[in-house]
């Protein structure tokens, strides 16, 4: 059975664009690179030549990752998701049991997820304690460094699909 992989609208635009733009253009330029370092003559011992065929390399494995994730989306309008319980594209607001600080994260697929940027992979450890749960639930989640406690106190949809 094909597993789906859940995605915001938004980051299946972004992986389509990431695609394009390795097929038309990246892909040429590398092409390129090749040809132009094939000509300095002995390959053996042509850093260039081997630079640009691993970099071809990166490309093609890139493109057919990118290509295999797409066929698998499930595409999601994060803006419209249900806000009674966390599920894929809410944003969550949960309150550090331990250290009562709030901390803020909108649960979306794991090509997505950037904690820099405030989203989490839905098939993390957190993202995993808090599906399902409501405000004013208590999220238990095992880490490496111990198990912490969160109280959901907020959710709200995404601002973009």
């Amino acid at each position: 059975m094909i597993q789906r992989i859940p995605m915001s609208k938004t980051g299946n635009i972004k992986l389509r664009e990431e695609l394009t733009h390795l097929e038309r253009v990246e892909r040429g330029e590398v092409v390129k690179a090749i040809e132009t370092a094939r000509e300095h003559g002995d390959l053996k011992e042509n850093a260039e030549y081997h630079a640009a065929k691993d970099r071809q390399g990166h490309i093609e494995g890139r493109i057919i990752e990118l290509k295999d994730k797409l066929a698998r989306a499930e595409v999601i309008d994060c803006s419209r998701v249900s806000t009674d319980r966390v599920i894929f594209g809410t944003i969550v607001k949960l309150l550090d049991m331990d250290t009562e600080e709030e901390v803020t994260y909108q649960l979306l697929g794991p090509e997505e997820a950037n904690v820099k940027e405030g989203s989490i992979s839905v098939l993390s450890p957190i993202g995993k304690s808090m599906l399902g749960k409501e405000v004013g639930d208590e999220v238990v989640v095992k880490t490496p460094g111990g198990t912490r406690e969160f109280e959901v106190i907020d959710i709200k949809p995404s601002d973009f699909a």
